[in-house]
């Protein structure tokens, strides 16, 4: 992996290039982000430049490191494993970090250690890692990759150079859908609207069946929506158990529908919603719904969001949001 090819991101890959380029390597990074942000790219791309023979800003993917590091077997980059699904332990920080840190490097200036997950390090383990990450050798470089930082201690948050994943544009997430991985315009604007700035999750939305499907499903509901009757209604909430795993998916992609019906309504330019493959149907609600009709759907739709998040009552919260939907584009 190389910076280059890592699409946005820039202010962390040039806070990495040029701490390798001054010599001023930290001994540990935090690298904080989403499922999906790319945070795991970013370590391979700054370990292989390190390691680099060619001594660049970025890895020059042809020498015998820089192979060693793409086909994951370089002997000074270590990947810190987990038996244990949701926790990292003290035995797993003490052999694979801290007993084997102390052998130098067995090819390089430096020995990197990664690892992914780190939330999931117990308080015993962080403490574990502490004790390394305040005297390490001068070799050493640990890079913590998670989802919450603000879970880890403050002595390790201390000691620790802290980069932040930023959301990349939406229009650059489209380009590389488009361009790299052959996803259609209109597919690829649902995907970057709802992916909400990862790249990552973007483009696993755009190969996933079920992603679609869910995806069609709320569309076809949404077309004959204004013509349903109660039982009709009653029908599609037995229809929307099938999604009840995914449901806060379901009601995001139902706030980006209706804020593309909202802004219709205001522009009444079909280039400018998410939907544009579903341009009519939009027309016709923007054109039967009221202002005051869409901000209720969509206060409805965040209401329902909470209430199932808080273990609400599940059907309860979907009929009235139904009915509300109903009631104000009908």
């Amino acid at each position: 992996m190389k910076f280059a090819d890592i699409c946005g991101q820039q202010d962390i890959k040039e806070h990495l290039q040029n701490a390798i380029a001054m010599g001023k390597v930290s001994h540990a990074y935090i690298i904080s982000g989403e499922k999906d942000s790319g945070k795991k790219m970013l370590a391979e791309a700054f370990a292989a430049t390190l390691l680099c023979e060619a001594g660049g800003k970025d890895a020059c993917g042809e020498c015998r490191s820089c192979k060693q590091a793409m086909d994951y077997n370089h002997p000074d980059i270590r990947y810190v494993m987990h038996e244990k699904p949701a926790t990292i332990s003290v035995e797993d920080i003490r052999q694979q970090i801290n007993n084997d840190i102390v052998i130098k490097p067995y090819a390089s200036s430096h020995k990197i250690y990664i690892v992914d997950e780190a939330e999931k390090m117990n308080k015993m383990a962080q403490n574990a890692l502490l004790k390394t990450i305040e005297e390490p050798p001068e070799y050493g470089v640990i890079l913590l990759l998670t989802t919450n930082a603000a879970g880890f201690l403050p002595t390790i948050l201390s000691r620790c150079v802290t980069l932040e994943m930023q959301p990349i544009a939406k229009d650059v997430i489209i380009r590389e859908l488009m361009q790299k991985h052959r996803v259609p315009d209109y597919q690829a604007e649902v995907c970057a609207s709802f992916a909400q700035g990862n790249l990552g999750k973007a483009i696993k939305l755009a190969s996933s069946e079920e992603f679609n499907e869910m995806k069609n499903g709320m569309v076809s509901m949404l077309r004959r929506m204004d013509s349903m009757d109660l039982y009709e209604i009653s029908q599609v909430m037995k229809e929307l158990e099938e999604y009840k795993p995914q449901i806060q998916d379901y009601l995001d992609l139902l706030t980006i529908w209706f804020r593309d019906v909202l802004l219709y309504k205001s522009m009444g330019d079909s280039n400018a919603i998410t939907f544009r493959d579903e341009a009519l149907i939009i027309k016709k609600q923007a054109e039967s719904a009221g202002y005051g009709g869409l901000e209720k759907i969509l206060e409805a739709l965040a209401t329902t969001k909470r209430r199932i998040a808080a273990n609400g009552n599940y059907n309860l919260a979907i009929e009235l949001l139904l009915l509300t939907i109903k009631e104000n584009i009908s």
